[in-house]
């Protein structure tokens, strides 16, 4: 059975820590480039931002809204931080204003951002469910879900997610999750793919749990990662984004600079077996990108 999520590019463009006023901008240039995958979400604050950059697509890139994949995630509350876990009239509520900011009239996948609300997920889920029957959503899923949050979707008798959206980069590589979504066939896409990169969320107000260890590792000069870089005349970052694209997830590699956004779409070399190998064992642990820890460990 064909899925839509099957038509989801592979390369798609991270939006996350882009304020809403810079996202036109910097989603046209990705755009031009040959970006037809966007990743954003409800708790960005980007969304309209990339809606004018998708009105300024269709004007000047002579792009139909077809050609351009878009994902968007529900925020489902969490009690914990004092955000109240939305029910599932709030779910479609939140489903309707994305495709109000984005000018569009259905998404393409719509994924429940993390799983915050244990009493409250199997109806955030049903609303996701009812959204795609109504045509709003053309593919559903998930995003930081462990086996045991997918296993209740599947224990309930509800449609199984097509995608989870998880973090995965060689310090973090998930094996036994993203073996078990392989089986159950839910697409995987990675996203921090570039955690052990120097200069990651180096900048104020970009607040992580990576470690000082973590940090001093991907600062020294002989690292693995820019050694591969030497060896195959690619970035640290291209070496990286190339792993994830190999183990067959789909990366959004996010950047402000143009060339950047750029080199990231230009992945056209191979790593190696050997060197896949010695990046199995590279482990780490959990996910780093939340800084109150990875979400997957969500009760």
């Amino acid at each position: 059975m064909n899925k839509h999520s099957d038509n989801m590019p592979q390369i798609g463009f991270g939006t996350y820590l882009i304020p809403d006023d810079e996202a036109q901008a910097m989603v046209s240039a990705a755009m031009k480039i040959g970006y037809r995958h966007i990743d954003t979400a409800e708790g960005y604050g980007n969304e309209s931002g990339i809606g004018e950059a998708l009105k300024h697509a269709h004007a000047n890139l002579n792009l139909k809204k077809e050609d351009i994949f878009i994902t968007s995630k529900l925020f489902p509350g969490n009690p914990q931080w004092g955000r109240e876990a939305k029910n599932y009239n709030d779910c479609i509520s939140a489903c309707d204003n994305s495709l109000k900011r984005l000018g569009l009239d259905h998404l393409d996948c719509y994924l429940i951002h993390a799983p915050f609300c244990k009493d409250q997920r199997l109806d955030q889920w049903r609303a996701l469910v009812d959204l795609k029957k109504a045509g709003k959503i053309k593919s559903i899923g998930v995003s930081n879900y462990s086996e045991k949050h997918i296993q209740e979707i599947i224990n309930s008798e509800l449609e199984i997610p097509e995608v989870n959206q998880i973090e995965l980069h060689p310090w973090c590589q998930k094996t036994d999750l993203t073996s078990f979504l392989e089986e159950k066939g839910i697409k995987i896409v990675a996203y921090s793919s570039l955690v052990p990169l120097e200069t990651w969320r180096q900048k104020p107000n970009q607040d992580s749990a990576k470690s000082e260890r973590m940090r001093k590792d991907g600062s020294q000069e002989k690292s693995f990662f820019k050694e591969l870089a030497q060896k195959y005349n690619v970035s640290e970052a291209q070496v990286l984004l190339k792993w994830g694209l190999q183990k067959g997830f789909v990366i959004l590699p996010k950047s402000s600079d143009p060339k950047r956004i750029k080199e990231n779409f230009e992945l056209s070399f191979d790593i190696d077996k050997s060197d896949m190998d010695r990046i199995s064992g590279m482990e780490r642990g959990d996910g780093v990108a939340w800084p109150g820890g990875d979400p997957c460990n969500a009760e």
